[in-house]
């Protein structure tokens, strides 16, 4: 029962921490790097999302979080990044 609530807990803290680092690094982007052309180059979106994995590794020593909470917090940090990216291509010019 101890381990279902375990998984289950890592579970919802794997998702938020994915979830809300899209959706932090997309406000981010379409905001805040919108006139940074360094933000359109090929690979932003990877190198944010090695550099999101890299925070998040150390916080992997705790009993909730793991090697692969890490992971998917850069999967969406990187993904947030590219769909910022694709926001500001669909914005008018001015």
């Amino acid at each position: 029962m101890l381990d279902f609530i375990g998984n289950f807990l890592w579970l919802i803290v794997t998702g938020v921490l994915s979830i809300g680092g899209y959706v932090t690094m997309k406000k981010f982007v379409h905001r805040r790097l919108r006139f940074v052309d360094g933000v359109h180059r090929r690979g932003v979106p990877v190198l944010a999302g090695v550099a999101g994995w890299a925070v998040a590794l150390p916080a992997a020593v705790l009993p909730i979080l793991n090697p692969i909470t890490a992971i998917l917090f850069g999967i969406g940090i990187g993904a947030g990044v590219a769909a910022g990216r694709r926001e500001i291509k669909r914005l008018p010019s001015p």
